[in-house]
């Protein structure tokens, strides 16, 4: 079966031969290696680059060990290079592996990875590509590292448009994608139960070890980091925040954690892409709330694999998936925030704050957005554009809907658009 990504590969050749140093990051197991290793060296070779220009190395393959050491991997790409005329790509799978070395010019100074390919990169012809997959390379300050001069292609699980177009049959893809989310692995898997187990092995034997060791985390915080998981699962698209959590641990589990450790451990998670979180944003006041915030998982499959599948109602499944699709599509996200002022029974004004879910920005245009499981009632189209009419400006508002429907405007410029049009269209924002 074979798996596109032409979004990521589009980037790839965009970047190609800008003189610095590409990063491919993301969630492990969402298709890193796959994506240069195959995808972009077939795309290489349809493009004239020969084999032999293309330079390969994988460190976490035994028989490579020895150049796990930056100084021999820095010796071992420069002595393959004088044999090469011309541009050359190098590839390295699993970078993480390279040890940090004692520096011989400098006491305390340490000489890493990053040392070895800033030196390479300035070889005039050498065209650098590095994945990582497990959580030292799954850090936000990764770029930080490479003092400028690498570019960050962050990759995601499948979208539902790379799912539909790799699935067999198109009429169950939807229910697969919505229950078991993109992992590209799962596609070659055949049924709920090699799928779910599979999820759940990411979880148990992949992404928590990965966060411990990263952190040097202690049994009680691994413990802590499983539960905020479980937690955040059972609640994306809900606003929450470290205090409410901290009543959560107190209530439900008899465990007494500190607002300041859960938000600690919530950065490990969302640092090793695990989840990602959107701030709420006054629209009237132009000003941020620092909290409560709202928290989506990068693949809506690993979320129903952490309530062992017992929470998968379209609603909040449709809102996480298309977060993950605005992300895709390079937006920025916050939770709009409007207020409203209404009359009681007795006359009287109450106010109350009303929400969008997704205020977008991108390319400096706005985009409001809710999403709506249904909107085939004229009461529930009111409840949810409720929050969209009292936005009183000229920028695009959109109601995403479970509902099968051809795009439609209302009286009020409203645009209405079905969720699978939506997620197949790369350019249904467009109108």
């Amino acid at each position: 079966m074979e798996i596109r990504r032409d979004e990521y590969i589009a980037k790839l050749e965009r970047l190609r031969g800008n003189g610095r140093i590409k990063i491919i990051t993301g969630l492990r197991r969402c298709g890193k290696s796959y994506l240069l290793f195959r995808l972009f060296k077939n795309h290489l070779l349809d493009k004239g680059v020969k084999e032999t220009s293309i330079l390969e190395l994988s460190l976490e393959n035994l028989e490579n060990a020895r150049y796990r050491n930056p100084f021999a991997l820095l010796d071992y790409f420069r002595s393959r290079m004088e044999d090469i005329h011309g541009q050359c790509y190098i590839f390295i799978d699993e970078i993480q592996f390279c040890s940090s070395m004692d520096n011989p010019d400098s006491l305390g100074d340490k000489i890493t990875f990053v040392d070895a390919l800033l030196s390479l990169s300035k070889h005039p012809e050498a065209d650098i590509y590095i994945t990582g997959s497990n959580s030292k390379m799954l850090s936000s300050d990764i770029l930080t590292q490479f003092r400028d001069r690498g570019d960050e292609i962050k990759v995601l699980p499948l979208s539902y448009s790379e799912f539909y177009e790799a699935y067999p049959d198109k009429t169950n893809a939807w229910l697969d994608y919505m229950t078991h989310g993109g992992m590209p692995y799962s596609l070659h898997l055949s049924n709920h139960e090699e799928k779910a187990e599979y999820l759940r092995k990411l979880f148990r034997l992949t992404y928590i070890r990965d966060i411990a060791e990263r952190n040097n985390l202690s049994e009680r915080d691994q413990e802590a980091i499983g539960i905020i998981l479980d937690f955040l699962s059972s609640a994306i698209g809900s606003l929450t925040n470290p205090s409410r959590l901290e009543n959560r641990f107190i209530s439900e589990r008899k465990m007494k954690i500190s607002h300041n450790d859960i938000s600690r451990l919530i950065g490990y998670i969302e640092d090793a892409f695990i989840i990602s979180s959107s701030k709420r944003y006054d629209l009237k006041g132009n000003a941020y709330f620092d909290t409560p915030l709202k928290y989506y998982f990068t693949d809506i499959g690993l979320r129903n694999a952490r309530i062992n599948f017992r929470q998968t109602e379209e609603t909040h499944t449709m809102e996480n998936i298309i977060y993950n699709e605005l992300i895709r599509r390079g937006c920025s996200i916050d939770v709009g925030v409007v207020e409203s002022i209404t009359k009681n029974k007795e006359g009287k004004s109450q106010r109350s704050k009303l929400e969008i879910d997704f205020v977008v920005n991108s390319s400096g245009q706005r985009i409001y957005i809710q999403s709506a499981f249904s909107v085939s009632e004229k009461e529930k189209q009111n409840q949810e554009t409720r929050s969209l009419k009292m936005v009183h400006d000229s920028f695009k508002k959109i109601v995403i809907t479970g509902d099968r429907i051809y795009p439609w405007f209302d009286q009020d410029g409203i645009y209405y658009i079905n969720l699978q049009d939506f997620l197949l269209n790369r350019n249904s924002l467009v109108f």
